[in-house]
């Protein structure tokens, strides 16, 4: 498969939603407490609870720890990114999925350093030469602590095609990227539609 189009992953820009004014930690954590909405806000993110898990040595902001595939009545597929050689595995070990079965793709992630503003999941898929792009948005969040170690997203639930013309072998170029326009993970993947599991 051809490498993507540089444009074709790039994210669409939310309606209505402007990155604000970047502020350390520190910064958010020292805003007024009288205020109610912003104690909310705060909290919302998980600013200024539990002790702090980033690790001085990985400058990675968000790290996606594992990427799931929830199935209908099946066992979820998990993908644990910590293991070495799992994107490569990704491509070269296409998912089965049932047509016209229902589904939805997790993710776990961590963040670290700073607040996470606007994560998004960009997806193309593309089958003989057409392609369909998708784009899900994730959110912002605030670095992880002690009180919440990792954080997970759902996605929104698919269908499966079906029929003869649904039925093949797709591939697809994801990835995970940030209002900063920071790509966090871009990864290959493939899987085919197929009448039964």
């Amino acid at each position: 498969m051809s490498a993507p189009h540089p444009d074709e992953l790039q994210p669409e820009q939310t309606e209505g939603f402007k990155v604000g004014e970047k502020k350390t930690l520190e910064e958010y954590q020292q805003l007024d407490q009288n205020d109610e909405s912003l104690r909310k806000w705060k909290e919302s993110l998980g600013i200024g609870s539990g002790k702090s898990l980033s690790d001085p040595n990985d400058p990675r902001k968000c790290i996606i720890l594992s990427l799931g595939l929830e199935v209908e009545g099946r066992s979820d597929i998990i993908i644990d990114l910590s293991k070495p050689g799992s994107l490569e595995g990704l491509n070269k070990h296409p998912f089965t999925i049932k047509e016209g079965a229902t589904f939805r793709m997790k993710a776990r992630f961590k963040v670290q350093h700073q607040i996470l503003s606007g994560m998004k999941y960009v997806q193309v898929v593309s089958r003989v030469g057409l392609k369909n792009k998708m784009q899900e948005m994730i959110g912002s969040y605030s670095p992880n602590t002690t009180d919440k170690a990792e954080y997970e997203k759902k996605f929104e639930t698919e269908t499966a095609p079906s029929g003869m013309i649904g039925r093949g072998h797709y591939e697809a170029v994801s990835k995970f990227v940030d209002d900063d326009n920071q790509t966090h993970l871009q990864f290959k993947w493939s899987f085919d539609i197929k009448k039964d599991w």
